[in-house]
């Protein structure tokens, strides 16, 4: 076992890309009987795309899906890992691999979406502040504007930020989380290049528009 162990921190990042690479809002909307939601709207696989099929309980399922597959992988290193000698460096590869698996799916010709619910989910991983203080974030600028977009947008962020400045708890000390927290947001901007043309443009498309 312990000439084994050198290759654990991999061996956990490998499993945590094969689990992002679920693209959920695929198997669901099929399971459900939906279009496959890389065929209308936005085109991209994820639950505010799905929601525009018209189906509440298919976003919602795919939102709580992409969301858990992000920190699942998190979770179970953090509490298990150091049994195994992985360390808070591994934490965050891991919680990066997850969140890349959604963007580029092995499992599906690696088109993935734009992995706002799977970084979400992450960062639950990592503190359930960081990650609450993030999803309210969102809740807020989707509240007001009513664009998923740019509530992702600012909600990623912010991300890095709130990690930074997380007061009175340890859990934003390790550089390495840092890190992979502030690529995450760096990638859910660059996978929003279309959405922020658009909202220049005045042509983004609403929270609740249904698919043409």
């Amino acid at each position: 076992m312990d000439s084994l162990k050198p290759l654990f921190p991999f061996l956990a990042m490998l499993a945590a890309y094969a689990v992002g690479s679920l693209s959920f809002a695929v198997i669901v909307s099929r399971l459900m009987g939906l279009n496959d939601p890389r065929t209308y709207g936005s085109k991209n696989p994820g639950a505010t795309n799905v929601l525009r099929s018209g189906s509440k309980p298919a976003a919602v399922v795919t939102l709580l899906l992409d969301a858990a597959k992000g920190w699942l992988p998190v979770a179970l290193v953090a509490w298990h890992g150091k049994a195994f000698g992985l360390e808070d460096a591994t934490l965050a590869m891991v919680g990066l691999a997850a969140f890349v698996g959604h963007l580029f799916p092995v499992f599906f010709r690696f088109q993935g979406g734009k992995g706002v619910a799977t970084a979400l989910g992450v960062l639950f991983g990592i503190h359930w502040g960081l990650g609450l203080a993030t999803a309210v974030t969102w809740l807020i600028i989707a509240w007001f504007f009513r664009y998923s977009s740019l509530a992702s947008l600012v909600a990623a962020v912010f991300s890095p930020v709130y990690y930074i400045f997380g007061d009175g708890v340890a859990w934003y000390t390790e550089k390495s989380v840092l890190l992979a927290v502030a690529v995450m947001a760096l990638l859910l901007v660059w996978r929003h290049a279309l959405n922020i043309s658009r909202l220049v443009k005045g042509t983004e498309s609403r929270l609740g528009t249904k698919k043409t």
